[in-house]
C-alpha cells in the first residue's frame, strides 16, 4: 500500500485533528527508527501512520483497540507484518506480549510522541522545534508530567537496542521535520 492510499484510508476512520497529528508524528518516528535500525522505512512508516485507525471506531476501548484495526487493514490488503505490529501496539487487547523488534518499535515510537507533544507545550512558543531531547528524557522521570504517557512503553526502545536518550533524539528530530504538518 502506498502512503497516499494509507492516508486516505486513515482519514475515512479518524476525523479528530489531534489524533491525525499523533498518527503523522508516529509515522515520522517509525520511519526514522527504521532508518536507524536498517529496517524497511516504508513498512514501518505505514505502521506508524495506521496504528490508531480504529481508535474512534472503538472509542479507544483498550479491550478492542487494535483488534478492529486488524479487520480494517486486512480488508485493504495491508502487509501482514504491519497488521501484526498495529495489533500488538495495544497488548491489552491481545492478551499477548510484544516479542518482535517491529512490535516494540511501534509501541515505543507511538507512545513517545505524546511525551514530545506535552514537552512542547511547556515551552513559551509551544513548538516542537524548540524541544530538546534532554528535556524529553528529563520529563520521563516526572511521573506527574503527562501522566497518561506510559513510560514503560517508551522504555521498550531498549528492547530494540536504543538507549532512552538516543531514542528521544531520533524521535524529537523526526517530529521536528514535520512540525508544520502536525501543528507545532
Amino acid at each position: 500500500m502506498e502512503r497516499e492510499q494509507a492516508l486516505n484510508l486513515l482519514k475515512q476512520y479518524v476525523k479528530d485533528e489531534k489524533m491525525l497529528a499523533h498518527c503523522y508524528a508516529s509515522e515520522a518516528v517509525l520511519k526514522a527508527l527504521a532508518r536507524r535500525l536498517g529496517e524497511d522505512e516504508h513498512k514501518w512508516a505505514l505502521a506508524g501512520l495506521l496504528h490508531d485507525i480504529d481508535v474512534e471506531v472503538t472509542g479507544a476501548d483498550p479491550a478492542r483497540h487494535g483488534l478492529e484495526a486488524v479487520n480494517i487493514l486486512a480488508g485493504h490488503g495491508v502487509d501482514p507484518e504491519i497488521i501484526d505490529a498495529v495489533k500488538m501496539h495495544n497488548e491489552m487487547a491481545t492478551g499477548q506480549e510484544r516479542t518482535t523488534v517491529f512490535q516494540h518499535a511501534l509501541a515505543a515510537g507511538e507512545t513517545i510522541t505524546g511525551l514530545v507533544f506535552a514537552t512542547a507545550l511547556v515551552y513559551p512558543d509551544k513548538k516542537i522545534a524548540s524541544v530538546k531531547p534532554k528535556s524529553v528524557v528529563k520529563r520521563m522521570k516526572e511521573k506527574a508530567f503527562a501522566a497518561s504517557v506510559n513510560r514503560d512503553h517508551i522504555r521498550e526502545c531498549e528492547n530494540i537496542g536504543l538507549s532512552v536518550q538516543e531514542f528521544a533524539e531520533i524521535s524529537v528530530n523526526a517530529m521536528k521535520e514535520i512540525g508544520e504538518d502536525i501543528g507545532h
